[in-house]
This record gives structure tokens, sequence and C-alpha cells, in this order.
């Protein structure tokens, strides 16, 4: 269905949306009628809202850190790293990779590290009003979004820890997405050091991101990496905006408009992406349980054109 390679990417994009991303419902989306999205803030505070964009980012945070930890040291975060309000979840899934190459197994750990480092920083940013860790599913999800992109039959599983191909593949899933999380949540802070923390948070994605590109670029995973960005793109809305790492015949490293700007996604969109569903939802995916805080509702973008 996605690789027709008689049609052009906002073609393909665009017959997944139609067709509803089918399969991406099996890992527990649930969409909820009436649920309005659009003003997740509306009866916040300046402060509160700062708090529940931190937090939103903090729950994004807990599932890179979980699946990096996995894939290096093969075990995750602290106990005490995962505390605070709402339902705290468990990891379902991930084990240490067996990495051949050195350098894309020293990328795993400055990321796992860095990942570790933003939990962390966020929970204590937060003061005692940081969100627990939701329950994270490491193990359906990249499944049903690996069948859904066509990378596996669907009677066949995919597992990212499985060699340091899966886990790049596996690892481009998050890191862009948590770029234009970022971006798009900058606006929303009003509290300049916050907004300065996020800032640096922002750039230090951005440089995953360009490193996992480049190892997949090198790879030449292209035809994988194109397939994982129309699903994406398939789930989040109408605009065709995320990119592979090739365009045409030259290297696309670094994802962006005409004016060579990152682009951002909204909290709304980053969830559809997350609980790999195009419908208005919330939980499924990546987190079966929903995320923690305030902000926990996507987008209902079924039927975008």
């Amino acid at each position: 269905m996605i690789s027709r390679s008689a049609e052009n990417e906002h073609d393909r994009r665009s017959f997944l949306r139609a067709a509803g991303v089918a399969g991406l419902g099996t890992v527990g989306a649930v969409a909820l009628s009436g649920a309005g999205t659009e003003s997740a803030f509306a009866d916040e505070t300046s402060d509160s809202t700062d708090r529940a964009v931190l937090n939103f980012a903090l729950n994004l945070e807990y599932l890179e850190a979980q699946f990096y930890s996995y894939a290096y040291w093969g075990e995750g975060l602290d106990s005490g790293d995962l505390t605070g309000s709402g339902t705290q979840g468990k990891v379902t899934g991930g084990r240490k990779v067996k990495f051949k190459t050195k350098a894309i197994k020293e990328y795993a750990r400055e990321i796992a590290m860095d990942e570790r480092n933003h939990v962390k920083f966020l929970r204590s940013a937060l003061d005692g009003k940081q969100v627990s860790q939701p329950a994270i599913d490491l193990k359906t999800s990249f499944t049903a979004a690996a069948r859904a992109a066509g990378l596996i039959k669907n009677n066949q599983t995919f597992d990212p820890f499985a060699n340091e191909n899966n886990f790049l593949l596996g690892a481009f899933i998050f890191e862009d997405v948590g770029v234009t999380a970022y971006k798009g949540a900058a606006p929303l802070i009003t509290n300049k050091t916050y907004l300065e923390a996020a800032a640096g948070i922002l750039a230090v994605e951005a440089y995953h991101a360009g490193i996992v590109r480049s190892a997949l670029y090198r790879k030449g995973l292209f035809t994988e990496v194109r397939k994982i960005s129309n699903v994406r793109d398939a789930v989040d809305g109408s605009s065709d905006d995320d990119q592979s790492i090739k365009s045409g015949s030259h290297a696309n490293i670094v994802p962006t408009d005409s004016n060579s700007i990152a682009y951002s996604r909204s909290a709304a969109n980053v969830l559809n992406v997350v609980y790999l569903t195009p419908a208005q939802t919330s939980k499924g995916g990546f987190f079966p349980a929903g995320v923690n805080g305030p902000i926990r509702t996507s987008n209902n973008n079924n039927g975008a054109s």
C-alpha cells in the first residue's frame, strides 16, 4: 500500500490518511467522542501553563530515556526518577542491543546519558510538581508502527533491540518528533528561565536527530526511513512536513521548510504520533494508558487531506 512507486510522497501519505492508517489501532488507541483539544491551557495560569508544558515534555523524555537506556545498558531508569503525580506505570519490552559498529554504540551511550539527564533536569525544574512515568510500551508499539509502515508483514514482529539497524529505525521514530515538539511548545512558555532550558534541550534533541539521520543515511536505509516518515505524516495532520533522509539524489539530513527552518508540531499532533493513531484519543501506542498531566489528548486527523 505504501510502497507503490508510481505515486509521489504526497499521494502516498494522503492515501494512508484516507485508509485510516490501518493496523495502528491494534495497540490500544481509544477514540474520545466530543473531547475538545482547541486549548489544552484555557483554564491555566501562566505558571501552571509552563508546568503543563514541561510535564508534557517530561513524558516524552521518559519514553526516550527508557528506550536508549535499555538499548545501551539493558536496564531502565532508576526507580527514584519515576515518581510523581498521576499513575506510575512500568516499561514493557526493552533489552540490550548487540551493537556491531563502535561509533553507533558510542552514539547510543551518549544519547542515553543525555536523555537520562533531561529526565532529571525536568523533574528538578518542576520542583515536586512533576508527573510520574506513565506505562511505556517498547514492544507491541514498534510492531504496530512497522506493520503500518510496510516494514514487515502483518504476521511478523519488529524488535528495535534485535540489531543496530532496527535500533536506528526505532530511534528515528522518536528523534524528529522530539525536535518538533519542543519547537512547537516554545511559544507557550512564559518563564524565561524555563524557555532558555527548553531551547537548550531542543538543541540537544536536534543534535540527536542529526546523528540518527546521518547513521541511517550511511547505512543506506532510505526505503525504510521513507516509510516511517510517511506513517508519521499520515497520523499527525493534513500537512506533509515530515521528511525522509534523502531528497531526490541528495542527502536530506536536516528536515526544514523552504527557509531552512525546522517545523513544529502541536502537543496534540505529537500525541497522534506517539499514540500511533490519526484519531482523537487519550492513550495508545507507546503510552498504552496515556501520558500523565493535563495535556493528554491527540487531534482527530482522520480523513485529513
